[in-house]
């Protein structure tokens, strides 16, 4: 249920109530949170898919986070715990050749994603 209040008789919407599927970068590609059978957790922008093959562009391995409960939390409110996540860099391009379950994130979690601090060892 969004969140609404009314000003001079006009009804307005929290923007952070809305639930918009996150797009605007990399040729106006969704962006999403893939998990595979194997190679783990990635979000990036949603380049192709055939089956369970899924090519991501901008794509983060989701190492570790925080913050949210599941990855259905983190694709639509993002992490409330950015210090404590590990997100390494991001690549170019990745091949997942096992997608299991793929999660298109709101505007809200694409930003919070994106604004993970680059963890590195």
């Amino acid at each position: 249920m969004n969140e609404k209040i009314v000003v001079n008789g006009k009804e307005y919407v929290l923007s952070s109530s809305v639930k918009t599927t996150a797009r605007l970068s990399v040729e106006n590609k969704k962006y999403v949170i893939c998990r595979t059978y194997s190679a783990g957790v990635f979000a990036g922008y949603l380049k192709s898919r055939k089956g369970k093959e899924v090519v991501l562009q901008d794509a983060r391995r989701i190492w570790y986070w925080k913050g949210a409960a599941s990855l259905s939390q983190l694709a639509i409110d993002g992490t409330s715990a950015p210090n404590d996540c590990k997100f390494p860099a991001a690549v170019d391009e990745v091949l997942l050749t096992e997608c299991i379950e793929l999660l298109p994130c709101t505007l809200k979690a694409k930003a919070s994603i994106l604004g993970v601090k680059e963890w590195k060892q």
